[in-house]
This record gives structure tokens, C-alpha cells and sequence, in this order.
């Protein structure tokens, strides 16, 4: 999908792989390898989130370091028929973003059904991932089954937009992508549609207030979903890579990329501290770590208010620019796709407002 602008400076290095792959190499146990190195580079970001470094640099720090360990993991095992089966990133972690505890999405997609031959390194190598303490989320399909539960259901088929192939042959990819991103499976239409329903559900869910007291950074209104659901449709549609190409395209102004730049950089940086302070997957800003969270991002009180009212102040004044902002590219889209092509539909009100196609 497409990202906000990042910073330049390349993903940290967080091993050796060759040192690594030596170790392998040399009939040393695979766990007693790998899983003190991402303890390692677990403690090395963490120290680097706790000084206050670039949220975007350790995000992506974070998958390129995973991106390494699972290429050396999937090297342990001798696959069969190794044209015909690749680990592909999908996903969150395909966008190539990760926090401290969110789920490392895996296909191991196969190009065809038969996957009889694989089943025993399958095993093996999930095993594997999970003795080293990397919690994933996975599926195996094939290129046809990739095709059909993209076509029945608009999450798989998100999902698998947002892909790279890790280990493998990359034309699988390309051909899974080629079978489930066409006009035939979800036209622009109504993957807009799809998305928008998605999105008015999720809201419902918390009144469509985006002040709650305890909000989820995630699915909350105006969070870090909101962002994904607008990079989604035009990535979909104008086929954008980052927020800045809608910026050339004339679909964003600078200002806007500006705002969704720094919102995403903040609802990130209290992802991570989440899930750091929580030891586990955690999006809820619950007040208990409301509290935490404001003393690890070095808020203080004052005369004229608390810590944790400074941090929840500028978490409201972030989600609604952000939720501003969304709507407003949502009636865009809507206009520029739903509505292309029909009449103009205009209806006064005065001789200042009209209401202008339901708008």
C-alpha cells in the first residue's frame, strides 16, 4: 500500500546474516542461532525507541532484520520441487512495517494444488519460527486457491496486494498478483465500496466518536487504519506507491501528505511504545498505560496539566486532522470513482450553499 514518506536513511543492520549463515552452515542448532539474534536486535531497537529515534527507521528496521532471519530459516530446509513454492511477506509486514509484537504474515503460496510433497518441510519450518519465539500468522495456498479467496473476501484480497516475496521464485508472486488484483476480481468499484462498508462498520463499533476515553490506535477513528483504508483504494486505483505520488498525481497537496506523514509517525510511536511497555500485542490506549506511555515518551506535568493530559491532547488533535482528512479523500474518491460519469444532481439551498450530488 502506499506509505507515508519515510525517512531516507537506510533500515538499520541489526546482524550479520553471512556470520549467520556461516554458524548454519557449520551444523550449529538453527534456534540457538537465530533466536538470540533477534533478542539481540529486540533489545537494540527498543534502546533506540527508548532515545527517541526515528519511529519510521525502526518500523522498517524491524521487517528488514525479520525479512533476514526467515531467509536463513527457510535455507535450513531442503524444499522439493523448490520452482513451484515461495515465502511471501503479505499484509502489514508485507508493507514492510513491523512493531515490536505484531504478527509476521506469511503465504507460502505454491503454484498449484498439490502440495502433498511439501507438507513435512512446511512443518518443519513453522516449527521452526515459532522455537524461535517469531509469532506468525500464515497460510499455504496455491496461485487458484490465492485467486478465489481474494475474489470471496476483500480482506484476503487487501492482504495479498500488499506482498513481497522473500525466499522462492518471484514470477509466483507476480502471478498471484497479476490473478487476484484484476478488473475481473475486484473492480475499482467495488473494492471502493467494500472498503468504505469496511471502514463505516469499524466506526459504528466505537459510536464513530474518535475522543473516546481508552481508544485503539489501530481501528479507532482517525487511527492508523483510516490511513491504510485511503493508501489502499489508491494504490488500487492509481496504482501509488506512497503517499507522495498522490502528491504528483495532484490527488493529495503538500500540506495534506504533511498531516498524514506526521500522524502516522505519532500513532507509530505510541503502537510501539504499547506494545513495548504491554510485553505483547496491545492497541488499546487503556488509562493504565496512558500513564506508562506518557512517562516513556518523556511527557511531564506542569503547573497547568498532567503528563498523560499533554499525550491525550495531542493523540485527539492528530485522529481528527486525520479523520478530517479522511473523509475528505473519501468524498473525492467517491466523486472520481462511484460517481464518474453521472449527472450532476444540484439542488439549492440558499444563495450560498447548495447540495451538490448527496454532497
Amino acid at each position: 500500500m502506499p506509505q507515508a514518506q519515510l525517512s531516507s536513511t537506510q533500515p538499520i543492520e541489526l546482524c550479520e546474516p553471512s556470520i549467520l549463515a556461516a554458524r548454519l552452515s557449520s551444523g550449529e542448532n538453527p534456534i540457538t542461532v537465530l533466536k538470540p539474534a533477534i533478542e539481540q536486535a529486540n533489545d537494540e531497537l527498543n534502546q533506540r525507541y527508548r532515545d527517541n529515534e526515528d519511529i519510521s527507521v525502526l518500523v522498517s528496521s524491524r521487517a528488514h532484520f525479520i525479512d533476514q532471519i526467515l531467509q536463513l530459516a527457510w535455507q535450513q530446509l531442503t524444499w522439493p520441487d523448490e520452482k513451484n513454492i515461495a515465502l511471501v511477506a503479505v499484509g502489514g509486514y508485507g508493507r514492510g512495517e513491523l512493531h515490536p509484537h505484531s504478527d509476521i504474515d506469511l503465504l507460502l503460496l505454491t503454484r498449484n494444488d498439490r502440495i502433498s510433497n511439501y507438507k513435512t518441510c512446511i512443518s518443519s519450518f513453522l516449527t521452526l519460527l515459532w522455537d524461535i519465539n517469531l509469532e506468525i500468522g500464515q497460510s499455504v495456498r496455491s496461485i487458484k486457491q490465492c485467486k478465489h479467496e481474494a475474489k470471496a473476501d476483500i480482506t484476503v484480497a487487501t492482504a495479498l496486494m500488499e506482498s513481497r516475496t522473500l525466499a522462492g521464485p518471484a514470477d509466483l508472486r507476480d502471478e498471484m498478483q497479476r490473478l487476484t488484483t484484476g478488473k475481473r476480481v475486484w473492480p475499482i468499484k467495488a473494492f471502493l465500496r467494500a472498503k468504505w462498508d469496511e471502514q463505516i462498520a469499524r466506526h459504528e463499533k466505537y459510536e464513530d466518536i474518535d475522543y473516546a476515553l481508552e481508544p485503539n490506535i489501530k481501528t479507532s477513528p482517525g487511527g492508523l487504519r483510516d490511513i491504510q483504508t485511503i493508501a489502499w483504494v489508491a494504490k488500487r486505483q492509481f496504482d501509488a506507491q506512497n503517499f507522495h505520488d498522490l502528491v504528483k498525481l495532484g490527488f493529495l497537496t503538500p500540506a495534506e501528505e504533511a498531516i498524514i506523514n506526521e500522524g502516522q509517525r505519532f500513532l507509530w510511536k505510541l503502537r510501539y511504545g504499547l506494545h513495548l511497555i504491554s510485553g505483547r500485542r496491545e492497541d488499546r490506549l487503556l488509562f493504565d498505560k496512558q500513564r506508562e506511555l506518557a512517562s516513556l515518551l518523556g511527557y511531564e506535568d506542569d503547573d497547568k496539566s498532567l503528563a498523560v493530559e499533554k499525550l491525550m491532547q495531542r493523540y485527539y488533535q492528530a485522529v481528527a486532522s486525520l479523520r478530517e482528512l479522511n473523509d475528505v479523500l473519501l468524498q473525492h474518491l467517491d466523486e472520481a470513482i462511484l460517481r464518474a460519469g453521472e449527472k450532476e444532481k444540484i439542488i439549492p439551498i440558499n444563495k450560498r450553499f447548495q447540495i451538490r450530488n448527496g454532497y
